[in-house]
């Protein structure tokens, strides 16, 4: 049996190559998810060390930071979803209504409507308008057809929409 002899992207300096180029913006879309910084950090780490650990497999994908995005994208949608149970139990528990952050930058508003989309919904329109992906792109990202894609996409441009114009009370 002949084995496969490693391509230049599935050797460690493959992935190196990865990490340096895609760093930056998988913890752009982790932040863009989660909202805040130090996880979103944390998550874009936790994505990568997954596509590592499988390296010998990933590495050889036509495009691995697809595998990464994919990941991070979904650790962010469940950290979302943890911190949001989190808030309700501790204001059940302290008797006391959920409090909102102060929101500063004019951005603010808009990722803070994205999180509370659902999680493909959001998870496409941080892809679409953080990384300006096609719906290919992002279908291949997010294991979906492109006209899931879109789908999501119409559907969560419209939730934006109503919601950000019900916050402004126009």
């Amino acid at each position: 049996m002949l084995s496969r002899r490693p391509t230049d992207r599935s050797t460690r300096e493959g992935f190196e190559a990865l990490y340096r180029q895609d760093y930056a913006a998988v913890v752009a879309l982790t932040y863009a998810l989660c909202g805040r910084t130090g996880p979103a950090e944390d998550l874009a780490q936790e994505a990568f060390l997954v596509a590592h650990q499988r390296w010998g497999r990933v590495g050889g994908y036509d495009k691995p930071g697809a595998f990464v995005r994919r990941v991070a994208a979904n650790l962010a949608v469940s950290y979302a979803r943890r911190k949001a149970a989190e808030v309700r139990a501790l204001s059940r528990l302290a008797g006391r209504a959920e409090t909102t952050p102060v929101l500063e930058p004019p951005d603010t508003e808009f990722w803070q409507a994205v999180r509370s989309l659902g999680g493909r919904q959001a998870q496409v329109l941080a892809l679409y308008y953080l990384e300006d992906r096609s719906a290919e792109d992002i279908g291949d990202i997010l294991g979906i057809s492109a006209a899931t894609v879109r789908v999501h996409l119409s559907r969560g441009r419209a939730a934006l929409e109503a919601m950000l114009r019900g916050r402004a009370g126009g």
